[in-house]
């Protein structure tokens, strides 16, 4: 039941972040970078502080505001930055087929940083998924390696390093402080940089601020804490996995909502994408039940 919860909380987000992609391209041009960047953080933080309260989260320690500014760094400042300012040149289904390389960077990182073991359904899971991705990306024609596209490359490192960043404070904070911390401190650290945006901040007109207001809401405070849940339940390969989910879902909903026609290869290669994270999140559930079998049916053969 645990491990079905933590699923369910990470498919939530695999919805939520997916749908985040089109709404800041809604957002990002009326709003600027740096001022929807701040607003969605700010939004998130305000409604995390709120659930905060009620439900009467605990102060940081101090030895742990070190992991918290890598995570507000990271997670949310650096990432928010990067991917609205990608996004500006990028299209949102594009967008999210490259974030989506970035549990292979939360495996490397979880492997140095914690010494998280890399099993072999892992890497072979890994390696079909990244095939999907790089397929969908060959797929939509007049794509190139441009300096936008490298910014949106550099959104999917800096979100890769972040995930297992959490892993030490979800030891002794619940989901809801994680996020509330982390959001807090990427909102702090986005502050300064505010004046460069804010006549696009204040001039926005309604469906920009629409947008920013529901992705501070649901893909940021609900999303982080969500997704805060199933890591601390699943290992980082596992629940970083599910984020290989995210490129088909935004294809899907950038369709519908910004009228951007996904092609018969893209979505193959969301399927590809798809096996993929079946073989990482269910493969070693699979194995283990098939060793449970076999050594049932080898203490049934009786002696010779």
């Amino acid at each position: 039941m645990r491990v079905n919860r933590a699923l369910s909380a990470g498919l939530s987000v695999v919805l939520l972040w997916a749908s985040a992609f089109p709404a800041i391209r809604v957002a990002a041009p009326a709003m600027g970078v740096i001022g929807l960047s701040f607003a969605r953080l700010l939004v998130a933080a305000l409604a995390l502080l709120v659930v905060a309260v009620i439900v009467k989260a605990r102060l940081p320690r101090a030895r742990d505001l070190g992991w918290i500014a890598a995570c507000g760094f990271f997670g949310m400042a650096a990432y928010q930055l990067l991917l609205n300012w990608g996004e500006i040149y990028v299209p949102a289904g594009t967008a999210s087929i490259i974030v989506a390389a970035a549990p292979l960077v939360s495996v490397v990182v979880a492997r140095v940083l914690f010494s998280e073991r890399i099993s072999r359904t892992t890497v072979v899971g890994s390696i079909i998924a990244l095939a999907g991705v790089a397929f969908v990306c060959l797929a939509r024609a007049g794509v190139s390696l441009s300096a936008a596209v490298w910014i949106v490359v550099a959104a999917m490192v800096v979100q890769g390093i972040y995930h297992p960043l959490q892993s030490p404070l979800l030891k002794r904070y619940s989901s809801i402080e994680v996020a509330c911390y982390a959001m807090i401190a990427g909102t702090v650290m986005t502050l300064p940089l505010v004046p460069f945006d804010l006549d696009g901040l204040l001039g926005a007109g309604l469906a920009p601020w629409l947008s920013a207001i529901y992705l501070g809401l649901l893909p940021s405070a609900a999303g982080f804490v969500l997704w805060a849940y199933a890591v601390a339940r699943m290992s980082v390969a596992v629940s970083t996995s599910l984020l290989y989910l995210v490129p088909p879902v935004a294809v899907l909903i950038a369709w519908v909502w910004l009228g951007e026609l996904p092609i018969p290869l893209e979505l193959l290669g969301g399927v590809v994408v798809i096996l993929g994270v079946v073989i990482i999140s269910q493969g070693p559930r699979l194995i283990a039940h098939r060793a449970t079998r076999q050594g049932a049916d080898t203490q049934r053969i009786p002696a010779q």
